[in-house]
């Protein structure tokens, strides 16, 4: 399939088959497309959270509106990110483009002092938002590469993020929930699965000049 084939492909699953999983291979390659994904300067102030452990999803269960894809899933991925951000995320990201790239710090000191300043000025509300944002550009990525996987997804907002973090222990790793997506394969009797995808006309929603 091409692109827009596999997007077409594409729903949001209502109904797991729970007795399919992904391959390992199937999760690298979701983890791969993660690490890869844009972030505002590069600077990657997210972490994702893989669940493979139907004891914790159905811990989960009550939490996420009671949908019932957070325990069929093969996994769930919890898209977060830092609870406190700090300059030194700015540092460490430098420290790596040298190590990386090899740039001089004459090149590299003045965007890193910039960074750092308009960091340093931000409150963590701020941060978090701004965090938040780049957690649906994360998001959206993964639900692109799932469809041209042939992997199925059901992106989520629809759960408690405090109990979640709770639940995960996330306090203790600095990070805090943002955004949910089981994964794995459709059940053959949900009964979205084949439905007609219902978008505007393609005239609707785009302007050109």
């Amino acid at each position: 399939m091409n692109i827009i084939e596999s997007l077409q492909w594409r729903y949001a699953v209502k109904k797991f088959d729970s007795n399919k999983e992904l391959s390992k291979n199937q999760i690298e390659t979701l983890k791969e497309a993660f690490n890869l994904t844009a972030t505002s300067y590069g600077l990657q102030p997210l972490k994702l959270l893989v669940v493979k452990n139907k004891e914790i999803q159905e811990k989960l269960l009550e939490h996420s509106w009671n949908q019932k894809q957070i325990v069929q899933a093969s996994h769930v991925l919890v898209i977060c990110t830092k609870d406190n951000y700090t300059t030194q995320e700015v540092e460490d990201y430098f420290n790596l483009t040298k190590k990386l790239r090899n740039t001089s710090d004459e090149i590299i000191k003045p965007f890193q002092t910039f960074l750092t300043e308009e960091i340093a000025k931000k409150t963590q509300e701020e941060l978090f938002v701004w965090n938040k944002n780049q957690a649906y550009i994360a998001l959206g990525n993964l639900m692109t590469v799932c469809a041209t996987e042939k992997i199925d997804a059901c992106p989520m907002e629809g759960f408690s993020p405090e109990k979640y973090d709770d639940i995960l222990n996330l306090k203790e790793h600095n990070l805090k929930s943002v955004l949910v997506m089981p994964v794995g394969f459709r059940a053959a009797d949900d009964y979205m699965k084949d439905l007609v995808k219902v978008r505007k006309n393609i005239s609707e929603t785009i302007i050109e000049f």
